[in-house]
């Protein structure tokens, strides 16, 4: 079932749900082959128009707006996560960070450190982008050249992860211990499992140097992490009020702290009072504000999604 523009003006009523579905239709270039699927989306985008609808009319310090999880199933929203075994990332002796002298804010995306947002599609590789987007960071901060690794070396080769169906970002950067970091342009990525093609020989790759922990639910070790760089973290983002964000910082409980996701802290930074992390995802620019979030320091303990409880920092030459 293709919809078109004219479709949109001929089916489209004064029911508002109806155009806004129409438009999402158009917007993310949906095709649903029968009436039943239709009917099934709909209904999906129906409620979270609702849920929506509702948080904006409260005084919260974010807003919530549709993205391409709006007609989702629980089940696909599912295979846009992946993190697996968060304990492996709580396991090593955290770094003590100096907290002297931290300066008021951090954003890594303007000292060059951050590649443009991707989107890991329906393959649950969060551990491999927010892996690969620290280990960037950290090679863009000892050497000031900005390079763009593969993704999909790390689903294909991390032998000890599970490709698309989940794993971890301490068992990633032990991958990299011994395996050099390949370029994005040597081995693209492809968004599905694949047979190693790893070249221990290449000219491109990059050797990195190991990682190490942050400190968990201190806000404080958090902070000074950051300032020295790019950390993978993970947080739970299996609830609507996270998967719908859309600006503002964002300061909810009710996404839980059961770790299942992998994503970056590139930043932070202090809005209206509030102090909040900058946290990059790879859910494409359609989701949150253009891929990010600020997702609010609230201080000592889990942190909001249990941003605080799992932080690896990563080394690279």
């Amino acid at each position: 079932m293709k919809f078109t523009a004219a479709l949109l003006a001929a089916t489209a009523s004064a029911n508002s749900v109806s155009t806004k579905f129409m438009e999402h239709i158009i917007k993310f270039g949906l095709n649903m082959p029968s009436v039943e699927e239709y009917n099934q989306r709909r209904e999906l985008f129906s409620e979270m128009d609702s849920f929506i609808a509702a948080h904006n009319e409260t005084n919260a310090s974010f807003t919530l707006g549709h993205n391409q999880f709006s007609h989702m199933t629980e089940g696909e929203k599912a295979r846009t996560r992946g993190l697996l075994n968060p304990e492996y990332l709580m396991a090593g002796e955290p770094k003590v960070f100096s907290e002297d002298s931290l300066p008021s804010s951090v954003d890594w995306r303007t000292a060059n450190a951050v590649n443009p947002i991707q989107d890991q599609g329906h393959c649950g590789s969060c551990w491999a982008f927010s892996t690969m987007a620290a280990v960037e960071g950290a090679h863009a901060i000892a050497t000031g050249e900005l390079l763009k690794f593969s993704e999909q070396q790390l689903v294909d080769c991390s032998t000890l992860n599970n490709g698309c169906n989940g794993g971890s970002m301490a068992l990633a950067f032990l991958y990299l211990e011994s395996h050099y970091a390949e370029l994005e342009s040597v081995y693209p990525y492809k968004g599905v499992d694949g047979t190693c093609a790893y070249n221990s020989k290449s000219k491109t790759a990059v050797e990195t140097t190991g990682y190490t922990n942050v400190t968990a639910r201190s806000s404080s070790q958090m902070m000074a992490s950051i300032a020295t760089g790019v950390v993978s973290v993970a947080i739970e983002a299996d609830q609507a009020v996270f998967q719908m964000y859309s600006s503002g910082v964002f300061d909810s409980a009710q996404c839980g702290t059961n770790l299942d996701h992998g994503v970056t802290l590139v930043g932070y930074g202090s809005e209206n009072g509030q102090d909040y992390y900058i946290l990059r995802n790879s859910w494409g620019t359609t989701w949150g504000d253009q891929g990010y979030m600020k997702i609010a320091n609230t201080g000592s303990g889990a942190g909001i999604c249990g941003v605080q409880l799992a932080g690896v920092f990563p080394q690279s030459n």
